[in-house]
């Protein structure tokens, strides 16, 4: 279990679980996210937001583990840029430390420059 900062002052973090970062992979939730600017803001968040929206309302997706990483990561109350910035860099960090997937290059969900 990892904690994010979801805050600039850091009084407020989010709980992220193994489990919630193979979630991201399985679902390829970061892949392709940010526009070319490369920045992290709330549209990126809201298009995140609206991606696993979608999977959820399909008939195709009953996953137990998706409803988790919503409930305890994306629609967190305290998830906003910041901390979708850090969820990135720690799933970035758990990706090179599991390089399990080659078909999904770091390079492809990194966006710099962070804001």
């Amino acid at each position: 279990m990892a904690k994010i900062q979801a805050n600039s002052s850091g009084t407020r973090s989010i709980e992220v679980s193994e489990q919630h970062l193979q979630t991201l992979e399985e679902y390829q939730l970061l892949r392709d996210l940010m526009d070319s600017h490369g920045y992290v803001d709330e549209e990126v968040l809201n298009k995140l937001k609206l991606n696993i929206r979608s999977l959820l309302e399909s008939e195709a997706v009953r996953d137990k583990h998706l409803l988790d990483l919503c409930l305890d990561v994306i629609y967190n109350p305290n998830m906003k840029a910041l901390g979708l910035q850090n969820l990135y860099q720690l799933y970035l960090e758990w990706k090179n430390r599991n390089p399990e997937d080659p078909d999904m290059p770091t390079s492809v969900i990194q966006g710099t420059p962070f804001n």
